[in-house]
C-alpha cells in the first residue's frame, strides 16, 4: 500500500486481482482508505467468499456501498479457527477504532473491594490485575459504587481501611477509631481473634449472606448478655439494627446469583447499551455505554459487538465474566461467543436471549435505563450545541466554533504548581484530550511563566505540515486570568506563528473574575484588541464559558492537591544523604516510628543497626535544623 495526500487522485483498488489471490481459510480482514487508515475490520469462516460479497453489483446495504467506495487496500490475517478470528477481530477493532465498525469506547477496568491477607486484613478499593493476595468482591460498575460500599462497611464492620504503611507507623489510635469507624488493631485495641471475627462477618456480608451475618450477631449478642458483657452486647445490637436497615434498602434477587443484563435503546443512528450487574443475588449497580454505530446497523449487530468487545480478550478475566449474560436479541455467533467466554472465564457462560419471569423484568429495567440515559444525553447535547451557537454570536467566527480549550494554573504559595488544559466540543467535555502539566523551571508563584510553560507543552511542537495536529487546533483558547496572562499567550502564539509558519491560530480570550469573584460577573478580554466584553448573567454563552472555566479550575486544583498530598507524605528521611530505603526501615523499626526518630538523641540514633556515628550526627543535625 502507498500513502496519498488529499490533492492527489484517489488510487483505484483492483479487487479482481486481489480476490484471485486471497485464501479460502478462516481469518480476519482489514480494509484501508486512501489515507492508509483502517476503516473496517471483519472476520470470516471463508475469507475469499466473504470478501467477494463486497464487490457484487448489488450489495444491498447502503453502509456497505459507502464502505466499498473508500476501499484502497485490504490486508488479511489467516487464523486456525473461527474462534481465533473472533478474538483477533475484536482486538483489531479496539486498536484501530474503524469508522464502519460498531465501537465501544471504554477500556477502563472495573473496581473491586479487596480484603487483604494480613494479620489484620485491610478493606479497600482495588483496580487492575489481581496481584495482591486476598478476597476480591465485585466487580462494581463504578468507583462511586465502591466508595459507597466502603462508607457503609465502616458503619457496620469497622475493620481498617488505611494503607499498610500508615498502619505500621501508628503509635496511638487515629481519628477513624475515635469516630467508631475502625477497631484500631494497629495499637491492640482489639484482640486478633475478635478482629478476625469481624473480618469473617464482613466477607459473609459482601457475599450477599447478610441473614447469616445477623444470625451470628444475634447469637453473639445473647452470649455476651448472659455473661453480663453489656458493652459487647450493645455493639452487636447496633450492628444488627444497621444490617436490617440495609437489608430493607437492597433488592435481593431470587434466582439471579450471578448475571449481567444488557438493555438496548435506539434513536435513529444513536444507541445506548445499559449493563445491569447482579452478583451474589443483589444488584451491584449499572453503567450506560454509547457505542459509535454506523448507519444501517441492526440491533442484533450492536448486541453481538458489545458482548464481543466488552468481555472477549479484555481486562475481564477469571471471576469477572458472569455465569449468565441476558440480552434482548439473539445473534448469528451466539454459540461461538459463549464458548470463547467460557474458555476465558474458566467456567460455563450462558448467553440467554429468550427470557421469562425475573430475567424479563431485569431486561425491562435495563432497557428503561438505556432509554433514560440516551434521552438525557441528547438533552445535554442540544443544550451544549445551543450554547456553542450563542457563543459564536458573540465572537462571530466565520467557520463557527467546534472546539474550545481552556488553561488554568493552580499552586499554593508558588509550590507544587500544576497547569490544566481542558477541551470541549459541541457534545461537551472531551476528557480523553485533557492534559495536566507539572510546571517546573520557573520562579515560584510566577503565573505568567507557568502559563507560557503550559502553552509550550501543549502547542510547542505544532508545525504547519502537521495536518493531524492542526485538525485538533481549537477555534478558541480561553485563558483563566486577566490581561497579563492573556498577553503571555499572545506572545507565545506570535512567536510560534513566526517560527512554524502557521496560517491559523486560535482566538485568544481571557476570562477575568469580577471584583466580588461571583459567578455572572466575569469579564471576557478579547485577544489582540483587549476589548472588554461583559455578557448578561442569563446568557447561554456566558454559561458555557463558566462551565469550561470551572472544569479547567477543577482539573487543575485536583492535580495540585494530589501533588501536594504526595509531597506531604514524603518522609523527611528521604532528603538526607546516605539514608536509603533499608536504613529508613531500620530507623523506623528500631525506634518505633517517625516521631520517635525525631525525638531520639544522638546516642539512641547510634544504636540503630547500620547507622554509623557519622551518619547519626548528620541525621540528628538534619532533623533538628542544624
Amino acid at each position: 500500500m502507498s500513502g496519498t495526500n488529499n490533492t492527489e487522485e484517489i488510487p483505484h483498488f483492483d479487487h479482481t486481482a486481489f480476490l484471485n489471490s486471497v485464501t479460502e481459510q478462516a481469518g480476519v480482514y482489514r480494509m484501508y482508505n486512501y489515507e492508509q487508515t483502517v476503516i473496517y475490520v471483519g472476520k470470516a469462516k471463508q475469507l475469499k467468499k466473504r470478501l467477494t460479497s463486497y464487490f457484487r453489483q448489488d450489495v444491498g446495504s447502503v453502509k456497505t456501498k459507502a464502505l466499498v467506495k473508500q476501499i484502497c487496500a485490504i490486508d488479511v490475517t489467516v487464523t486456525h479457527t473461527e474462534g481465533e478470528a473472533l478474538i483477533l477481530e475484536n482486538n483489531y477493532i479496539k486498536k484501530y477504532q474503524p469508522k464502519y465498525n460498531i465501537l465501544l469506547r471504554d477500556d477502563k477496568s472495573y473496581p473491586y473491594l479487596l480484603i487483604t491477607e494480613h494479620k489484620h486484613p485491610k478493606l479497600g478499593l482495588h483496580r487492575g490485575g489481581k496481584r495482591i493476595k486476598g478476597d476480591y468482591f465485585g466487580p462494581y460498575p463504578s468507583v462511586g459504587a465502591v466508595w459507597e460500599s466502603l462508607r457503609l462497611m465502616q458503619k457496620i464492620f469497622p475493620i481498617r481501611q488505611c494503607e499498610d504503611s500508615y498502619y505500621r507507623a501508628r503509635s496511638r489510635p487515629c481519628l477513624q477509631h475515635q469516630l467508631g469507624r475502625c477497631l484500631a488493631p494497629c495499637v491492640d485495641k482489639i484482640s486478633d481473634e475478635d478482629y478476625q471475627q469481624q473480618v469473617s462477618l464482613a466477607k459473609l456480608f459482601l457475599k450477599g449472606k447478610s441473614s447469616m451475618v445477623i444470625e451470628q450477631l444475634v447469637t453473639r449478642m445473647e452470649s455476651a448478655s448472659s455473661q453480663l458483657n453489656f458493652e459487647l452486647a450493645a455493639k452487636c445490637r447496633d450492628q444488627i439494627t444497621t444490617l436490617r436497615k440495609v437489608q430493607q434498602q437492597q433488592y435481593v434477587s431470587g434466582i439471579a446469583a450471578e448475571m449481567d443484563v444488557i438493555g438496548l435503546y435506539r434513536i435513529k443512528s444513536q444507541a445506548c447499551v445499559h449493563l445491569l450487574m447482579i452478583r451474589d443475588h443483589k444488584i451491584l449497580g449499572s453503567k450506560s455505554y454509547f457505542p459509535v454505530v454506523p448507519s444501517e446497523t441492526n440491533d442484533e449487530e450492536i448486541i453481538q459487538a458489545f458482548i464481543g468487545q466488552h468481555y472477549l480478550g479484555n481486562y475481564l478475566g477469571e471471576g469477572n465474566i458472569p455465569k449468565e449474560i441476558v440480552a434482548m436479541h439473539t445473534f448469528e455467533q451466539i454459540n461461538e461467543l459463549a464458548s470463547l467466554l467460557s474458555k476465558q472465564a474458566e467456567h460455563d457462560v450462558k448467553i440467554s436471549t429468550n427470557s421469562r419471569s425475573e430475567r424479563r423484568q431485569y431486561l425491562k429495567l435495563a432497557t428503561t435505563n438505556a432509554q433514560t440515559a440516551l434521552v438525557t444525553r441528547n438533552s445535554h447535547k442540544e443544550s451544549m450545541q445551543a450554547r456553542f451557537v450563542a457563543l459564536n454570536e458573540v465572537f462571530e467566527l466565520s467557520n463557527g466554533i467546534n472546539r474550545i480549550e481552556c488553561f488554568d494554573i493552580s499552586h499554593t504559595m508558588g509550590q507544587q504548581t500544576v497547569a490544566s488544559n481542558v477541551v470541549f466540543n459541541q457534545d461537551g467535555p472531551v476528557k480523553s484530550d485533557y492534559r495536566r502539566y507539572n510546571v517546573h523551571g520557573i520562579t515560584p508563584g510566577d503565573d505568567y511563566a507557568a502559563m507560557a510553560f503550559a502553552l509550550n507543552k501543549r502547542y510547542g511542537k505544532l508545525k504547519a505540515q502537521d495536518t493531524e495536529l492542526l485538525k485538533k487546533l481549537p477555534d478558541i483558547v480561553f485563558i483563566d486570568g486577566g490581561k497579563g496572562q492573556l498577553a503571555k499567550a499572545e506572545d507565545f502564539f506570535a512567536e510560534l506563528t513566526t517560527k512554524q509558519g502557521l496560517d491559523r491560530i486560535p482566538l485568544l480570550v481571557g476570562v477575568a473574575k469580577g471584583e466580588s469573584r461571583k459567578p455572572g460577573l466575569e469579564t471576557l478580554i478579547l485577544g489582540g484588541s483587549h476589548q472588554l466584553i461583559s455578557l448578561p448573567p442569563t446568557s447561554p454563552a456566558l454559561h458555557l464559558v463558566q462551565h469550561i472555566r470551572d472544569e479547567s479550575h477543577r482539573f487543575a486544583i485536583t492535580g495540585h492537591r494530589a501533588k501536594r498530598q504526595k509531597s506531604s507524605k514524603k518522609s523527611v528521611l528521604e532528603n538526607i544523604e546516605g539514608i536509603g530505603a533499608k536504613k529508613r526501615q531500620a530507623l523506623l523499626t528500631f525506634l518505633g516510628g517517625m516521631q520517635e526518630v525525631k525525638n531520639a538523641d544522638l546516642a539512641e540514633l547510634e544504636k540503630v543497626p547500620g547507622i554509623s556515628k557519622t551518619l547519626a550526627k548528620k541525621l540528628y543535625d538534619a532533623l533538628h535544623d542544624k
